[in-house]
């Protein structure tokens, strides 16, 4: 259940924060609620998650596969520039994110 409730508060970040690409800042009006109204329930999702996740393991994937989802987002659909070392970036925080998890799943 917890990490159902985290992949979903994963997906709204990641909604919100393309939607904010689109909201010119704040200018645009459907955008810019999309943005807040993913993050809002990014943060609501992510606080029913922390009841069983631990917050180091649950932030950690949370920012990490956002951070990285949103990379991606923007390479393939949003025109941004790709190069093979955004691609090592990318590489390099969903494997930090798996080293976090191997760390504590104790």
């Amino acid at each position: 259940m917890g990490y159902g409730l985290l992949a979903a508060a994963i997906a709204a970040e990641v909604a919100g924060t393309t939607a904010m690409k689109y909201s010119e800042g704040f200018t645009r009006l459907w955008p810019s609620l999309i943005t807040v109204a993913g993050y809002l329930l990014a943060f609501s999702l992510l606080a029913q998650t922390l009841k069983t996740l631990s917050v180091g393991t649950a932030y950690a994937i949370w920012a990490g596969v956002g951070t990285a989802a949103v990379a991606l987002i923007g390479m393939f659909f949003l025109g941004e520039s790709a190069s093979p070392l955004k691609a090592l970036g990318v590489v390099l925080v969903i494997a930090g994110v798996v080293v976090l998890n191997l760390g504590g799943a104790h």
